[in-house]
């Protein structure tokens, strides 16, 4: 591959970010920008032209999916070797290597989990502790060593943070457990995450010889999602750099959404002010979503908007209008999420292309049985782990045995042939359950062989290779069925549909926004769930919580502007839909169109029983109406009646068919 074809992939300003291969650069990038894509080319670029080696290179981001993500994209450009690590996973690799040579002995164990340690500090010091406290004081822990609020400043720190005190502790309480803490893990001789970078930090400080080492290794940095930089991140990031100026920063002040972890836009918003001669090119072309929803985005967080934030520019043609509903209760509004997501459903938008995200876990549980009682599969994200599950681990052993016998096959059909003996068919099972999600784990094997098979190519030991990478980051293949979600945890996620449910005060903003920067932190969130969505985006909120609720919640102030002028949409809706349905009920003025839509509701009140679904999620009022009105005699006929989509053209086509063809 030449640089002109490299290049001619990239828009203007992308191929401007993909060009500027020395000095300092920020890239000031909105949501659906192709800022990965562009840092990418960059460095595909750089190593195309000789411009890098291609060791010399450390692209950072913050999650382990992420990292692999850009990994395997750095390989599809013929980038091999770049290093694309978390900045923890970067710095346990160096400090594993220099250890020996620093400090001297084995290299304490890493505690992954800080529970117990915390648990026992707090029985030291007499404190009466619970699952929940526990884990909370865990999470301010963390934050003191991010934000480099040693025990010695942590008050200090934390008062000016406005930090709330933990289960109504006060901060010298935190601060004495914060010690007692660090105590205990010296007992134990072991150190935490955060210890990683800490250490590291501290030899190349110390150790000159080791820090010129390091800094000989990496001449080169990238670093994505630079506005969830913490002070502990950032100061590793200035010892790698030393005096030089060979930094890529990448990221969005819109979408800081981690301040509580001790991530902070700061870095991002003044680095111009600190490399003075620094390039700075803004993304702002949304490949992402319709112009539809990069409106609401923008007029999202435009009251809010921060210094270095963009404004989106819609690239993709005209979709579907951004529907907003309110319901009576939570239940109510589950069921109808459930009922839309069939109708997208019948519309070809695959499920695996479907989310639901949730303010709280909490809201969870009623979406889970409104999915459930009408058949369709989900997956929670932050759930059963997808390399933790059985037949997936069984898939990998078998394959990489396959591909040590010199398997005579192409690597899609081996990996066929190993999940096809675990009981995979190329038929999903009709139900849902424990059968389906093990179907839909395996069938996901068997999608990303075919993406890579065209991708790039590889043989059998290739892939389990791909899988051995993934199991390690969790970057985990792509489950059909429908995704439930945290919008903090959908951040870097994109969807063809998003229902953000739970749009009101006390969930959004969540009532534990109590200042000023907790809420414009709150509507960045929002903006953030908003950006998810490709084409379709679905808002609302219910009302109530039960059916015997006051009704008394107020949909949030986020969508004031935004939020259609009827203070019932739900009920406007539906006396649209009435006003449609009496339109069609016109057209049927002739005794035999009332006697075959009378046969068409009597078919579909057989069909929704032994289904078991509501008769409304077969085929609608309105649509049975237009059908007997239109009295097709064919498929083609019938499916250019107005809300007939494919999946249920193939699933009722025939039987719809045949009873209008007994009244002709």
């Amino acid at each position: 591959m030449d640089v002109e074809q490299l290049l001619s992939a990239l828009d203007p300003d992308q191929r401007t970010v993909a060009e500027h291969l020395r000095g300092p650069l920020v890239v000031r990038a909105g949501a659906g920008t192709g800022k990965t894509r562009a840092i990418t080319y960059r460095i595909a670029h750089g190593v195309l032209v000789g411009a890098y080696e291609p060791t010399n290179v450390l692209a950072v981001t913050f999650t382990a999916r992420a990292a692999g993500e850009m990994r395997s994209r750095l390989r599809d450009l013929g980038a091999h070797g770049v290093q694309a690590q978390t900045f923890h996973a970067a710095a346990l690799r160096q400090l594993s290597y220099f250890w020996a040579h620093a400090v001297g002995g084995p290299m304490p164990q890493l505690q992954e989990h800080k529970a117990g340690l915390v648990a026992q500090a707090a029985g030291q010091l007499g404190m009466s502790v619970d699952r929940t406290t526990i884990r909370d004081l865990a999470s301010e822990i963390e934050w003191s060593k991010v934000s480099l609020a040693g025990p010695e400043h942590y008050v200090e720190r934390a008062q000016s943070a406005a930090r709330e005190p933990v289960s109504g502790m006060s901060h010298e309480a935190i601060q004495r457990l914060i010690l007692a803490y660090e105590e205990a893990k010296s007992a134990r001789g072991v150190i935490d995450f955060e210890d990683i970078i800490l250490i590291l930090i501290g030899i190349m400080s110390e150790r000159d010889d080791i820090a010129r080492q390091i800094r000989h290794q990496y001449r080169h940095f990238v670093v994505d999602e630079y506005q969830d930089v913490s002070p502990l991140q950032q100061r590793l990031l200035d010892h790698w750099l030393g005096e030089r100026t060979d930094l890529c920063v990448v990221g969005d002040v819109s979408q800081t959404i981690y301040s509580f972890t001790g991530a902070t836009p700061r870095y991002l918003r003044d680095f111009r002010k600190r490399f003075k001669d620094a390039a700075e090119i803004e993304l702002v072309r949304d490949y992402r979503s319709t112009p539809q929803v990069v409106d609401v985005a923008n007029r999202v967080i435009a009251p809010g908007r921060l210094a270095g934030s963009v404004k989106l520019v819609a690239q993709r043609p005209s979709g579907p209008s951004v529907s907003f509903r309110d319901y009576d209760d939570d239940d109510a509004e589950a069921k109808d999420v459930a009922a839309r997501i069939l109708a997208l459903q019948d519309r070809d938008v695959l499920l695996s292309e479907i989310a639901i995200l949730i303010r709280t876990n909490a809201q969870s549980q009623a979406f889970e049985s409104a999915l459930s009682a009408v058949g369709i599969g989900f997956t929670i994200r932050g759930g059963e782990r997808y390399f933790s599950r059985k037949e997936v681990r069984e898939a990998m052993v078998m394959m990489r045995t396959l591909a040590r016998s010199g398997v005579d096959a192409t690597m899609p059909d081996a990996v066929r042939e190993v999940v096809g003996r675990l009981g995979w068919s190329s038929d999903a099972p009709k139900s849902a359950g424990a059968q389906r999600e093990r179907w839909e784990a395996l069938n996901a094997l068997v999608t990303l062989a075919d993406d890579i098979d065209k991708a790039r190519g590889a043989d059998l030991s290739g892939f389990v290779s791909e899988l051995e990478e993934r199991a390690s980051t969790q970057n985990a293949p792509t489950i059909e069925g429908v995704t439930i979600s945290t919008m903090h945890a959908a951040k870097g996620l994109e969807w063809d549909a998003v229902f953000l449910v739970g749009m009101s005060e006390g969930l959004m903003p969540i009532s534990l926004a109590e200042t000023p920067a907790a809420v414009d932190e709150e509507r960045r969130l929002l903006y953030v769930g908003v950006t998810r969505a490709r084409e379709h985006l679905h808002l609302s909120y219910a009302r109530s919580r039960s059916a015997a609720g006051r009704g008394n919640r107020r949909r949030t102030r986020f969508l004031d502007g935004i939020w259609p002028e009827e203070e019932n949409v739900s009920r406007a809706t539906k006396n649209r839909r009435r006003s449609k349905e009496a339109a069609v009920d016109f057209e049927l003025n002739h005794p035999q169109d009332v006697a075959l839509l009378n046969d068409l509701k009597a078919w579909r009140r057989i069909q929704a029983e032994e289904e078991r679904r509501p008769a409304y999620m077969i085929l609608v009022d309105s649509v049975l109406m237009s059908i007997a009105a239109a009295k097709p005699a064919t498929i083609a006929e019938l499916g250019r009646v107005k809300g007939i989509g494919m999946t249920k053209l193939d699933r009722y086509g025939a039987a719809i068919l045949a009873v209008v063809d007994g009244h002709a």
